[in-house]
């Protein structure tokens, strides 16, 4: 290419510059020069933005994994369960992002026609445990189920930073996912006291085996 543009180049030069622009020695070392930094400009910023497309997959599977794994439960669940489901969440998602988890059971009250939240913990600095004055403020995002019928709901946040500086800030992923539970009617969260946010059940008054 380059020989090309010395060709036409040279056609208004004097003697002395067209034999020097005709010259082809080195051309090939100029070239790469000139290309071998757009080339891997261009592959970095490919890179960057699948690492950001596949890190935007990542979070929503790990989301996934942890809403499933809750819905399985028959036994109840605690602290220490919740901070295994965000170490699992943390373990899945890239090590050098923050995350922030807020796990929740949720309950639909046909006759109130709104949700309620039997109880709603949080990991990270992103969310605010959810309850009944604010849950329905997310309303419209949750599923249409059967009265007295619980949903696990799993929000994840997580902020990331680009694999190579081209131009993308730091940007936040963010998942809402649910799953109804599987085994049993309602995951119930053991606590020293009973959680004041559950309502019309016996929830907060059930015992763990012995």
């Amino acid at each position: 290419m380059l020989t090309l543009l010395s060709r036409r180049l040279s056609r208004h030069l004097p003697g002395s510059a067209r034999r020097f622009v005709n010259r082809t020695d080195g051309n090939i070392t100029l070239e790469f020069v000139l290309y071998v930094p757009l080339l891997l400009g261009m592959f970095t910023a490919i890179y960057t933005f699948f690492d950001a497309f596949r890190q935007e997959s990542i979070n929503m599977k790990a989301a996934y994994t942890v809403s499933d794994l809750i819905s399985r439960e028959t036994n109840y669940v605690n602290e220490d369960y919740i901070d295994s489901m965000y170490a699992l969440a943390q373990e899945l998602v890239r090590g050098d992002s923050t995350l922030s988890t807020r796990i929740s059971v949720i309950r639909w009250d046909e006759a109130d026609e709104r949700y309620y939240v039997d109880w709603s913990k949080v990991r990270g600095s992103a969310y605010d445990e959810w309850a009944d004055g604010t849950i329905n403020a997310v309303k419209d995002n949750l599923p249409a189920v059967p009265d007295q019928e619980r949903v696990i709901l799993v929000e994840t946040w997580n902020e990331v930073q680009p694999a190579f500086d081209v131009g993308i800030p730091m940007f936040d992923l963010e998942n809402f996912v649910f799953t109804r539970p599987r085994f049993a009617p309602q995951v119930v969260f053991l606590e020293d006291k009973g959680n004041g946010n559950n309502h019309n059940d016996n929830a907060e008054k059930v015992s763990p085996p012995a």
